[in-house]
């Protein structure tokens, strides 16, 4: 694609931002909702970003995402935090869950932060690299509607249910490791069916139990887990903490982020946020030893480094935006 033909992250978030805008959402919703849809475009996760934008809107039309949510935050205790998000975006809630979070971690120690009756929250990449970006540990967990069949079990139960971490290095971008307890993110399944193409063999089921290639059937049946039993054992911990503790609605009974069927999907969001302390600048160089030796190694690349590496060129080159915007 000619650079010319492309467009900024800043002129992309406005195309993103300007189309929530027209369809009666706020502007700091708008704002927020549009940079957390473009860094994941930027960095790769396509079915995280521009894809979800005439999902969203739709969802706004048929109120099954609240536009006129009001963000209530409790402290239970000094150092946990419960966040509901009103069932309105993600993002907002995200936002100030992790800018208290930050700041009572760099208080006490750690934060523990609960968020629920909330929606889709993209790429947990973007979210726990602004828990780095304060300086602090940032680990991330949110349950997601029913995809994935119990090991053992043909229907689906548990979500994708992924998990991020991310932690801050010395002059140099955090490291980020971000993933989904599906052998892939459903969202690269939402994906391949609206650009018709087809899914590889071994990451999906159709509604029968057999492998599927073809993403419609894949999304009527089940995900595969990550190492098997494994995977859907760590599925399960992801529900615990992040719907059941934090008082969201449990996989199996939400409502698809996908389509505008149906109430909110109310589900939720755990973070954990740890600061270094006094003994920061002494971590950070532990940290650096370690990460070091891994990429000394023949052939070996740090988790995370590919989504860099798009965004870098996404920063020299620009974005791609779809027509409808």
């Amino acid at each position: 694609m000619p650079l010319e033909n492309r467009v900024s992250i800043a002129e992309a978030e406005q195309l993103v931002k300007e189309a929530f805008l027209k369809n009666g959402v706020q502007e700091d919703v708008a704002a927020s909702v549009s940079t957390a849809l473009v860094a994941a475009e930027a960095e790769g996760q396509v079915g995280h970003g521009f894809s979800r934008v005439k999902d969203y809107i739709a969802q706004v039309k048929s109120k099954k995402i609240n536009v006129d949510a009001k963000i209530k935050i409790e402290h239970p205790k000094p150092t946990s935090i419960s966040v509901d998000a009103d069932y309105g975006f993600a993002y907002p809630a995200l936002d100030q869950a992790i800018s208290e979070g930050a700041l009572v971690a760099k208080e006490y120690g750690s934060a523990v932060v609960s968020v629920f009756n909330s929606h889709h929250c993209g790429a947990l990449s973007v979210q726990v690299e602004k828990i780095a970006n304060h300086g602090l540990i940032g680990l991330m967990m949110a349950n997601t509607p029913k995809a994935i069949a119990p090991w053992g079990g043909e229907d689906p139960f548990f979500g994708t249910n992924p998990i991020a971490f991310a932690v801050p290095r010395i002059e140099k971008d955090p490291l980020v490791i971000d993933l989904s307890l599906s052998k892939v993110a459903r969202g690269k399944i939402m994906h391949a069916k609206k650009v018709s193409t087809t899914i590889p063999e071994g990451w999906a089921l159709d509604s029968s139990g057999k492998p599927t290639t073809d993403p419609d059937q894949a999304l009527k049946g089940s995900m595969l887990p990550i190492g098997e039993a494994k995977g859907s054992a760590l599925a399960l911990m992801v529900e615990i903490l992040a719907a059941t503790f934090s008082g969201g609605t449990q996989s199996n009974e939400a409502s698809s982020f996908l389509n505008s069927e149906g109430g909110p999907p109310g589900v939720g969001q755990f973070l954990l946020l740890i600061s270094p302390g006094k003994n920061s600048n002494s971590f950070l160089a532990r940290l650096e030893k370690l990460l070091n030796s891994i990429e000394e190694m023949e052939r070996v690349r740090l988790p995370g480094d590919r989504r860099l590496d798009a965004r870098n060129e996404i920063l020299r080159s620009g974005l791609q935006v779809p027509e409808f915007l």
